[in-house]
């Protein structure tokens, strides 16, 4: 399903926004219609193949964190909530982090729940974040809550840092390629080239090759900017089916070295949050709905919105797992010695971080294997230049 961020006006005539999920734009303006709001602005929210876990949308993971992290340490003091963030904006010097805190601690001091208070902001506090903050309210353990959150956060972040840093280094050096790529057949070539054209000699296969791959690029490249956009177009396209987002997901999955990579930190998000929502006494059904909204993979909401409906009609959480091939065995395993121990949470905890432990290892196995790769690439393409431009000058050393 697709995902548009909506701002409408309610019954009561005041703005609400949020996220509403559908399969097409008609889809969400129902939805919204039936709840009775009166839309001004609905448009879909750019998707990512990538797990989004606790991802603010607003404030930066550190602020979050941070925010997090002094909050919970405050009510374990002893402070009240409303003091808590007084001192807190005190604390932060980023305007717009200022800004949040003085209206959450606003509605807190006129007597509003702090979940009531932080679900104004949809767009800065995910799903998780708020049911969390509920289930503490609920418990009369919030300080232990947002400690085990806070936790998660800076856990969730490390790890998709060490993600990210795995695919920043090959996509700035494919991109660095590519440019100086284009520089070359549309800058160096033609004038290297350009000699060999007022000789009457036969010109080597090579050499041919690269008069022809600069041709292509100085006249045509109108061309190729069109085929990137086209591309571009068609796979927004496909991405508004569910089929065309099974396929596109699918891809991903399966693409060499990069496909475990993405499958594991998914697998990690939803482990993870499922365990923190269930230890924080989050009802199955609520904590994987949540849990499957954490991820834009389709392949993976799909998996775990039909073991939610089994679920729902007494089957345990195992059943479905095990039953989907997609999913790993390893899955459903852990989460049946869960349900067997009554220790659910426990179980989904060792999961994650078997599956962390797994995804570091993708990650390390894409860095060790990304430099030998791009150094032969690089070898070849500079090896298969110097022998279009020389061999056409030996033709002429020998003709003379």
């Amino acid at each position: 399903m697709l995902k548009f961020n909506y701002k409408t006006k309610n019954t009561e005539g005041r703005t609400v926004e949020g996220v509403v999920e559908a399969d097409n734009l008609k889809q969400a303006q129902e939805l919204l219609h039936e709840r009775g709001f009166y839309i001004f602005y609905l448009k879909e929210q750019l998707q990512s193949f990538l797990p989004t876990g606790f991802a603010p949308q607003g404030i930066s993971y550190s602020d979050q964190v941070h925010v997090t992290r002094q909050l919970a340490t405050m009510i374990t003091a002893g402070l009240n909530i409303d003091e808590a963030f007084l001192i807190l904006i005190q604390q932060v010097k980023k305007p717009r982090l200022i800004n949040l805190l003085k209206k959450i601690e606003e509605d807190v001091r006129s007597g509003k729940s702090l979940s009531s208070a932080l679900e104004k902001f949809p767009k800065i506090f995910s799903p998780v974040y708020l049911s969390l903050v509920r289930a503490g309210e609920a418990s009369g353990k919030l300080d232990i809550i947002l400690e085990r959150l806070a936790d998660n956060l800076e856990k969730s972040r490390d790890f998709r840092n060490k993600v990210k840093g795995s695919l920043l280094y090959p996509t700035l050096v494919i991109s660095g390629m590519v440019v100086v790529s284009f520089i070359v057949m549309t800058v160096v070539v033609p004038r290297l080239t350009s000699l060999y054209r007022e000789f009457d000699i036969d010109l080597p296969l090579p050499t041919r090759i690269l008069i022809g791959l600069s041709d292509f690029f100085v006249n045509y490249w109108y061309v190729m900017i069109i085929v990137v956009v086209l591309t571009v177009v068609v796979l927004l396209r496909v991405r508004q089916s569910k089929y065309g987002q099974f396929v596109l997901a699918t891809i991903i999955l399966n693409i060499p070295i990069f496909g475990p990579i993405f499958r594991q930190s998914t697998l990690v998000e939803l482990t993870k949050t499922l365990a923190i929502l269930i230890d924080s006494g989050v009802p199955i059904l609520t904590a994987l709905e949540i849990a499957r909204n954490t991820t834009d993979n389709i392949i993976f909401k799909d998996a775990f919105e039909t073991a939610a409906k089994k679920v729902e009609k007494g089957f345990p959480l195992s059943d479905p797992l095990l039953e989907n091939k997609l999913m790993p065995t390893i899955l459903g395993q852990m989460v049946a010695i869960g349900e067997h121990t009554g220790k659910m949470g426990e179980s989904l905890t060792k999961l994650s971080k078997y599956f962390e432990a797994e995804a570091e290892i993708a990650v390390r196995t894409l860095t060790t294997l990304i430099e030998p790769l791009i150094m032969v690439v690089l070898g070849l393409g500079v090896g298969f230049l110097v022998m279009a431009v020389l061999l056409p000058i030996y033709s002429l050393t020998s003709k003379f």
